[in-house]
């Protein structure tokens, strides 16, 4: 199945997020266009929000936190993350996002 917002990469995968800070719980939304929708609780201040992303990630996909870099929209709703793993796959990253 082919997702947008997730593809493969070398050494791992990269991962298109629309995030809606200051939420009152950490959740997946859903699709949002090209990129997974995240509700996130962290407020968007003082790059908090973009600390919590980082904890949520490696969380949910059982990577320590250094394999996880933001790499595009520091400042923006929509990021763009690279997550080192030789495990991780679209179909592994979709499947613990509970995503189809």
């Amino acid at each position: 199945m082919t997702r947008s917002w997730v593809s493969a990469v070398a050494g791992g995968v990269r991962i298109a997020l629309q995030v809606q800070p200051g939420a009152k719980k950490t959740e997946v939304v859903g699709l949002h266009g090209e990129a997974l929708k995240l509700k996130l609780q962290a407020p968007p201040i003082e790059g908090r929000a973009n600390e919590a992303l980082v904890r949520y990630l490696s969380d949910v996909l059982d990577v320590p936190k250094s394999a996880v870099t933001l790499m595009h929209g520091q400042t923006s709703r929509k990021k763009l993350f690279e997550v080192k793993g030789s495990a991780l796959t679209p179909d592994a990253v979709a499947a613990a996002f509970g995503q189809p």
